[in-house]
């Protein structure tokens, strides 16, 4: 039997730490979040989004940018799609950090939630 090479053992030894990280970043989505986000016209803004657990996998969120705003949530997987009043919803991508990164109008506005100042 040969050894496993270096490179294929630290991956083997990664995915389960990453898997583990992804999973306690779901454990932990409820809560206030910081919101950075960029309008269709380029414009920047920020604010606060606050996420609460309504059932599995869905959340209630509610932006106060500038403007107020609630939505409803589903999570699938790592991808939050909520429906918010608008033609096009907003999906967000959970990522490793627990970090939420996203799109609205169709792609055309950008936002992304952290728990750190930025």
């Amino acid at each position: 039997m040969t050894a496993m090479p270096r490179a294929l053992r630290a991956l083997v030894l990664a995915v389960p730490l990453a898997a583990a990280a992804a999973i306690a970043a779901l454990a932990e989505i409820p809560g206030t979040y910081l919101a950075y986000g960029r309008n269709a016209d380029g414009s920047a803004y920020q604010g606060n989004v606050t996420v609460t657990q309504t059932g599995a996998n869905q959340y209630r969120v509610d932006w106060n940018v500038g403007y107020q705003y609630s939505g409803n949530g589903v999570l699938e997987g790592r991808v939050l799609t909520v429906h918010w009043g608008d033609a096009n919803p907003a999906v967000y991508v959970l990522m490793p950090d627990g970090e939420f990164h996203g799109t609205w109008a169709d792609g055309e506005g950008l936002e992304y939630w952290t728990r750190t100042p930025r």
